[in-house]
Order: structure tokens, then sequence, then C-alpha cells
């Protein structure tokens, strides 16, 4: 049986993560698909390829056998019980054969072949090999919503790969934000199970609140004379106006919070981040005659 380099396979170094080799088997399998390349010989065995590469590297005992005994990590236990340590022996060639010992009782053939034994074993060989199943294709989409849309939780229409699907997208979801839908990415091959549709979602923002989390925060405008003696003002709200009353010299700056006036937190129902208001101070302009007198008078008296 000639050796596989599982790691070439995949692209990956012999110190790939498992989420470096869960990556890069996705990349791959995506590009080498029998959906994509209809009628390719060379694709499918690449694809099949791909697939065993995946079963034993994304394995972590499959993996550290593999490391250990290469294209015969079936039969490592077996190796171990017979005392064989591949570190001692040169067999590690393509090709090569272990003269230290009849190993025929294992059940292997270790004979050259197309493919190897553990591929054989997974996807059968010959005409039943064409019969494996295989996982669909997974999709990614993008999709773009405004801060307002992603207060609440509604459903949308989506076109994907020609297929209309209706979701629902969750209150409180985020820029960036990715989400999984089962089952609704290319179908599977010879009876396999569908992949999944991944959607990222691009908010854009143009209201006047910065969110940050499920918090948000905003600039409130108050006349000069409110600040300086106290009363009311609106605060808009995603629902609606808030009446909030002013303290007499509020300053500059001053920031008020309200409670659970902030995003909806994400598949939490009723649950809300606090809205962060900060004064801002509208000094008046176009005084009348009367108005700067009233001022000056003013002036006069706080400098006595």
């Amino acid at each position: 049986m000639d050796y596989i380099d599982y790691y070439k396979v995949l692209d990956v170094t012999k110190s790939a993560t498992e989420a470096d080799i869960k990556k890069a088997y996705r990349k791959l399998a995506r590009k080498y698909h029998p959906d994509l390349n209809p009628n390719d010989k060379e694709a499918e065995k690449k694809f099949k390829e791909i697939n065993e590469a995946n079963e034993v590297l994304s394995n972590p005992e499959n993996r550290k056998k593999y490391d250990k005994y290469g294209k015969d990590w079936k039969h490592a236990d077996e190796f171990e019980k017979a005392g064989y340590d591949p570190n001692q022996q040169q067999n590690r060639q393509s090709g090569s054969q272990y003269s230290g010992g009849d190993f025929s009782g294992f059940g292997g053939d270790f004979s050259g072949s197309d493919f190897s034994e553990f591929f054989n074993s997974m996807y059968g060989s010959g005409r039943s090999r064409s019969q494996s199943k295989y996982r669909g294709q997974d999709f990614n989409a993008e999709l773009e919503l405004d801060l307002k849309s992603a207060y609440t939780t509604h459903k949308q229409n989506l076109t994907v790969n020609g297929k209309n699907i209706r979701i629902t997208i969750p209150a409180g979801v985020e820029n960036g934000q990715i989400i999984k839908i089962p089952n609704h990415g290319g179908p599977g091959v010879n009876g396999g199970p569908n992949g999944d549709l991944y959607i990222t979602f691009n908010i854009s923002n143009n209201s006047d609140f910065k969110r940050e989390g499920n918090n948000l925060y905003a600039d409130a405008p108050i006349d000069l004379y409110t600040a300086v003696l106290g009363g009311e003002t609106y605060i808009n709200t995603f629902d609606g106006k808030v009446k909030i009353k002013v303290p007499a010299e509020t300053q500059p700056g001053t920031k008020v919070k309200l409670k659970g006036k902030g995003f909806p937190v994400y598949k939490k129902e009723n649950q809300f981040g606090d809205l962060y208001i900060a004064y801002t101070i509208k000094i008046p302009t176009n005084l009348s005659d009367k108005e700067k007198e009233l001022f000056e008078e003013l002036a006069k008296l706080r400098k006595s």
C-alpha cells in the first residue's frame, strides 16, 4: 500500500491545530466537491482523498497513530503488542516492507493500491465506492441590515443558490455575527446530508445612537434655560420618546443612564442593555435687545 501524506493532502503542517485542519478541510472540500466538478474524475479522486485525510487527522487518537505508524496506522495496537518501534526501523519510505517479523495475521493487505486500506474500509472499492454518501457543500451569504431592523425580531426572505428561503432574524444580532441555518446548504451526494448555510450580518448605523454590545450611547441637547433652571426634556429611543427630569444647574457633558432602554440581548427575551445619554447645552442665538439687556444684568449680578 502506497504511503499517503495526509498533511500534504490537506496542505497543512504536522504542527497544525485541530482548528487549522478543520479550516483546511472545509476549504478543499468546497473546491473539489462533486457538485462543483461534475464528471471530473480527478476532482472526485481528490475529494475522496481529502475526506480520508480529514477522517484521520481530525481524530486525535487516529492522528497520533498515523504520526507514528504512517500508512499502517490502523494496525498500531498489533505493532505495539509485537514490540515493533517504527523509530528503529527504516520502513517509512513509500512501498517499503518491515522484515523483522511476520504480520500476516494482522488482517491487513500491505500491497500497493490507488487508495489506502483505510480509504477502502470507509468507502468500499470499485463499484461500491461510487455509491458513498457525502455531505453537501456549506453555503455562505451576507445580509445587510440597519440598526433599527436589528433591534427587533423579524423575518426576511433570502435567495441562496437560486433557492428562496425565509428566515427569522433574532433581535440583538451584532455586526459581523455569523449564524448557521442547518441543512440549507448544498444537497448531499448519494443520499448524504445537506450542507449548512452560514449568514454573516453587515449592520449599518444611520441612527443617532452609538452601539457598544447591548448598550446605546447618544447626546441629548437641552436649552440653556432648562440647564440652568431645571425642567423636563424628551429623549429618543428605539421604542419612542421618553420624558425625563433635568436637575437645575445641569452642566454640559452630564451623563444619565436610562436602564433597560438599550439594545435587546441576543436570544434573551425581555432583556435589554442600557441607554447612556450625555447632555449638550444649546446656546441661544439671534438674541433680541431685551434678551441681551437681561443677560448683561445677569452678568453684573454674577460679578458683584
